[in-house]
């Protein structure tokens, strides 16, 4: 995973921290970052004209988390406003890795890597990305 960096282009999502998303200290539990790393990864594919029923119910095809690495760097708290962001950075075949970083202002709090998986849904097997699904991984990364 490379280092925090608001490096452009990646897409932003902004998202405040509520009880429900902290232990009793008021410290963001560690699987609430899993629900906003997803919203995120959900609203750029929805920025970018993706929707996610749309590709089940008219390609047979669903996306999923394959793999992912998470590095917890500082700890969010009660009403804290977040930056959870995405970038792509690989597109293969039948897959994608997205790199997201989570900020409160300048502090970069989190960094994620997820490999994401294109599926068959009615076979819940591999399958190649619909031509075009994605745009190009940006400059100087892998594809």
């Amino acid at each position: 995973m490379s280092i925090c960096s608001k490096v452009e282009p990646m897409f932003s999502l902004p998202t405040r921290i509520y009880w429900e998303d902290t232990d009793a200290g008021g410290v963001v539990y560690h699987a609430s970052y899993l629900r906003f790393l997803e919203r995120a990864r959900t609203e750029w594919l929805r920025d970018l004209g993706i929707s996610q029923q749309a590709l089940k119910e008219q390609q047979d095809v669903v996306l999923v988390v394959r793999e992912m690495r998470i590095d917890f760097l500082k700890p969010a708290r009660l009403d804290d406003v977040l930056a959870v962001s995405v970038r792509l950075s690989e597109r293969r075949a039948a897959s994608f890795v997205v790199a997201q970083q989570i900020f409160r202002g300048e502090d970069c709090l989190l960094r994620a890597e997820a490999r994401i998986a294109c599926l068959q849904a009615s076979q819940f097997r591999p399958c190649a990305l619909p031509e075009g699904l994605l745009p190009d991984p940006s400059p100087g990364e892998s594809r």
